[in-house]
């Protein structure tokens, strides 16, 4: 994995005064009076115990999570995160205070950025201009009816090209790669179009391109402000790869822009897609073939979710498929492929979301940087400078909130939407302080509508299209801890093949 990440050029002696560097920068961030000392401390609080609490952050950060939410239950704990420590609120009403917290004292733009360093990894601009957003939240979520039969097309092609499978022979494939490479066909379709949407480079690139961020990001922490940027040049191949963006997407911005120049308004048969939403909105240099790059670059990373969680959860519970067959096949025969149908999926739409309380996107979620000393109802108060966010993976696994928690019952949402209306509050879309994979409030994810649509649709394809399965004597593999992340084994392979009547 590090080997498309870091420029081996650099040698290894680099890499380890790179280390040596790092090393130093969290002893000494993490042994320094703080005022988060009042707040309980999960592990050691002592010198070196904290630097190794920031190490072993990296594998289980979710045990830690974990140890902190038994220990003290609704109340407010911190863990070593190898950047700084970590303020993590557990009770369902503390949750709900910092969604209710104003930006400029908690802020979701400064958390993100904190987390995954935007201004050193995806860019400048993409941090302090984030026009994407609206768009997403808006024009792509309104457009999804009108796109479902691209989308659709894409699911069907991208599943035959990625496994071309023989007849009705078994295959034996790697989970993880082959649900990216789907996923990012069918988000790109509406993003970018045809052709490139299939232009396999491009598709490798955008894959490639979410782990050199997250990796990179991780990286940054490690130095001092000042020297982070050096650090990207140095040990990340970010900047190779918006290059190669450029190479890829370039040509398709500059025919658009010859063309709009050419015709203006009066182009009829310009692309439906997120690129020319974009170019419709882009000011000054953002109107630029950079930085309209820039933007998909980042749209396709926030948009390359975890599918490989369904399959591998799908796999491991074969006695879920007919059931979901029946409901799929039985909606289609009266309402055909389409957004519409898709809403009355409850089987479809509550397997995804119980995937998603058990694995998630992150086991800390509604992460914010404290701007303004906040003070929290139960007399806790997080010092300006801090990060705070909510312990996600504990309160989807507390009986509280759900009955048999650590049990995987796919249905257990669909069955909770046939009570006297509770038909929206249990939806996969839907936030709430017990359920916050999509975050929760104003800043609850702007893309899960689309997400939720196209995840949707490649589970009901699957299905109906598929047989699959784990080879004999195998089950479906632990999940990998990447700090608190909740990551598929990369190794995971399935059984697949055509379906079988």
């Amino acid at each position: 994995m590090n080997s498309r990440l870091l420029d081996l050029s650099v040698g290894i002696p680099g890499y380890a005064v790179a280390g040596i560097a790092a090393a130093l920068v969290v002893v000494i961030k993490l042994s320094q009076p703080s005022k988060l000392d009042a707040i309980p401390t999960v592990g050691s609080g002592a010198l070196f115990g904290s630097w190794w609490d920031a190490l072993t952050h990296l594998s289980s950060g979710l045990d830690l999570v974990q140890e902190g939410y038994k220990k003290y239950k609704a109340k407010a704990f911190k863990v070593a995160r190898f950047d700084q420590w970590v303020v993590i609120i557990s009770s369902r009403e503390l949750v709900d205070e910092i969604r209710r917290a104003p930006d400029d004292t908690l802020s979701f733009l400064e958390g993100v950025n904190d987390a995954i360093q935007v201004t050193h990894t995806l860019g400048h601009e993409i941090h302090h201009n984030p026009y994407h957003i609206p768009i997403v939240r808006s024009r792509l979520t309104r457009n999804i009816g009108s796109l479902y039969p691209e989308i659709t097309n894409e699911i069907i092609t991208a599943f035959d090209d990625v496994f071309a499978l023989n007849g009705n022979d078994w295959k034996n494939v790697p989970v993880v790669s082959s649900m990216q490479a789907i996923i990012c066909r069918t988000s790109n379709r509406v993003f970018v179009g045809l052709p490139l949407c299939r232009d396999p480079d491009w598709v490798d690139l955008n894959i490639q391109y979410t782990l050199n961020v997250v990796m990179g990001g991780a990286l940054a922490k490690m130095f001092p402000e000042s020297l982070r940027g050096l650090a990207m040049r140095l040990f990340t191949k970010l900047n190779q790869a918006k290059q190669r963006g450029r190479k890829l997407l370039g040509p398709v911005i500059k025919e658009r822009q010859q063309r709009l120049s050419e015709y203006g308004d009066q182009w009829t048969d310009k692309p439906n897609d997120f690129l020319s939403w974009l170019m419709e909105e882009a000011e000054g240099p953002e109107s630029t073939m950079e930085f309209l790059t820039n933007r998909i670059l980042t749209l396709n990373f926030a948009a390359i979710h975890s599918f490989a969680h369904v399959i591998l959860y799908l796999a491991g519970n074969p006695e879920y498929i007919q059931p979901l067959r029946e409901e799929v096949e039985a909606i289609v025969e009266t309402e055909g492929w389409t957004k519409a149908a898709l809403g009355k999926m409850r089987k479809v739409d509550s397997f995804l979301k119980e995937c998603q309380r058990l694995e998630g996107i992150n086991g800390v979620g509604l992460v914010r940087k404290v701007l303004k000393d906040f003070a929290f109802s139960d007399g806790t108060v997080v010092p300006k400078g801090a990060t705070v966010g909510a312990a996600n993976w504990c309160i989807h696994r507390d009986e509280a909130f759900y009955k048999n928690p650590f049990a995987f019952e796919p249905f257990r949402f669909a069955d909770l939407r046939e009570e006297d209306g509770e038909s929206v509050r249990h939806q996969f879309v839907s936030a709430s302080p017990e359920y916050l994979p999509f975050g929760l409030g104003r800043h609850a994810c702007p893309g899960r509508f689309f997400a939720a649509n196209e995840m949707k649709s490649m589970l009901a394809h699957l299905v109906v299209t598929y047989d699959i399965k784990f080879e004999d004597g195998t089950t479906r593999p632990p999940t990998i801890q990447f700090g608190t992340v909740p990551v598929p084994s990369p190794t995971a392979k399935m059984m697949i093949r055509k379906r079988v009547h």
